[in-house]
């Protein structure tokens, strides 16, 4: 199971372990191809792993209502979640120009370009094709998913534009990137158990936001952990500006003027990384910004009221600890 889950009913966690190995295996399958390269390509990010946070969040919305959950529709909306994830990154590594993913060489650097797009590509119709056994509402989410993800980049891609306030630009571009997708993952795991409607739009607002504060607590964990398995101030090398830059940006003062100066663009001295992840960790702001996704963590738990009290829930709920956890 993920790390970021570990729900306190042994019985429920190996029920749990149990739908996410079963999806593994499916992932693997649903991955293959009529040929041997494209087989290596699609199931390259695949085999370095991942959280699979998404499956994990249709499995355990799908145990809201447990008589009424179907094993095989559980496991296929979290193969088409999961597989949707995964395709974006092939997409997302080629417009970063990105060498590494999940510790392993992005596709784009392993072959080229346009088979890593095109791995993307096919990593999505398999999605579909997934999808198109469940029904024509879950096509439709998936659907309209994927429009906001695409819109997403290209806001991204496109940048702040005038009069746009670049933290509300930022928070916006994570939504649609990640918050959507997460929020989906929730309603499907809801849609696979029956679920009335209240239930699935409770779902589809905590997935939303505990997606938003994924994001933002890996924000954190770039400039603040040095503990995490990952290189700090690698945001900082390449100049995205993310949440405790943008505010920032919005709060300093003459004194700050060092700060700004070194995380408004790429750092490629290995001394001024080291000097900007120090001045970010000392600075008030990095405070201001974990309040922040803790706020936004509380924001996320209190939909769950609206659902049926029991063990999913309950997991669910700590999920919003463990996801800020990472970040402290």
């Amino acid at each position: 199971m993920t790390d970021l889950a570990q729900p306190a009913d042994p019985a429920f966690e190996a029920l749990v372990r149990e739908r996410l190995d079963a999806v593994e295996g499916r992932l693997t399958t649903t991955a293959a191809a009529q040929t041997a390269f494209t087989t290596d390509a699609a199931q390259h990010l695949l085999n370095a792993g991942g959280k699979r946070f998404r499956p994990l969040l249709v499995v355990l919305a799908s145990q809201l209502y447990p008589e009424a959950a179907d094993a095989s529709m559980i496991d296929r909306a979290a193969v088409v979640m999961e597989l949707t994830h995964v395709a974006s990154l092939y997409h997302d590594d080629v417009m970063d120009e990105a060498e590494v993913r999940r510790g392993v060489p992005s596709a784009n650097s392993r072959w080229d370009n346009t088979v890593a797009i095109m791995v993307g590509d096919f990593l999505f119709a398999r999605a579909s094709s997934t999808v198109a056994t469940m029904g024509t509402d879950y096509v439709l989410l998936q659907a309209e998913t994927f429009a906001r993800l695409v819109q997403g980049q290209i806001a991204e891609t496109r940048g702040v534009q005038p009069g746009e306030d670049p933290l509300e630009h930022y928070l916006d571009v994570v939504a649609d990137k990640t918050g959507s997708l997460i929020a989906a993952s929730t309603v499907f795991g809801g849609m696979v158990c029956g679920a009335p409607r209240d239930v699935l739009d409770a779902l589809a607002a905590y997935g939303e936001e505990i997606g938003v504060v994924f994001q933002l607590s890996d924000d954190l964990i770039d400039i603040a952990s040095d503990t995490s398995g990952k290189t700090p101030g690698t945001d900082l090398r390449e100049g995205v500006a993310t949440l405790p830059v943008l505010m920032l940006r919005a709060t300093a003062g003459p004194e700050d003027e060092r700060l700004l100066d070194l995380t408004s663009r790429p750092l490629t001295d290995e001394a001024e990384v080291a000097e900007a992840l120090a001045g970010l960790r000392a600075h008030p702001v990095l405070e201001q910004a974990r309040a922040e996704v803790v706020r936004r963590a509380e924001v996320a738990r209190g939909y769950l009221s609206r659902l049926p009290e029991g063990p999913a829930r309950e997991a669910l709920s700590a999920l919003c600890d463990q996801v800020v956890s990472r970040s402290n």
